[in-house]
């Protein structure tokens, strides 16, 4: 979809000096801005980190979501259950994993993708290979 949009002088400015800062074009850079803030808009407690070719979704303060469905698909029992016993096993509050589950609930492929590839290298680890 093409989309044409003013901004101002100033954030015109700012936004060809950071996209030239991280080497990339001035519209991936706003279409990364936008995608990360209507999802930060949408999923409060929820901020991206990473490089700019893997950005991932995070808790503030808090590990990133694949790590939270990670650790709970270990766990066994009801989801209520696994939220309980994980937030006595961590020093995550229960409102952040649920924060974390609404997240990878929109984003499931993601969030899937990402625990599938970390996966993958811990066992390429485990058998000696190199990642």
């Amino acid at each position: 979809m093409s989309t044409s949009f003013r901004v101002s002088e100033s954030a015109g400015r700012r936004l060809v000096a950071r996209a030239a800062q991280e080497g990339t074009s001035s519209t991936a850079l706003l279409n990364r801005l936008i995608r990360e803030g209507v999802d930060q808009l949408e999923h409060p407690g929820i901020l991206f980190r990473g490089p700019i070719h893997d950005r991932r979704a995070a808790l503030a303060a808090g590990p990133e979501i694949w790590e939270v469905v990670a650790r709970l698909l270990e766990l066994e029992g009801p989801v209520e259950q696994r939220i309980t016993v994980l937030s006595g096993q961590s020093d995550l509050q229960s409102r952040k994993i649920r924060t974390a589950l609404a997240y990878a609930r929109e984003y499931g492929m993601e969030i899937g993708a990402r625990i599938g590839r970390n996966r993958q290298a811990a066992e390429a680890i485990q058998r000696g290979e190199p990642i």
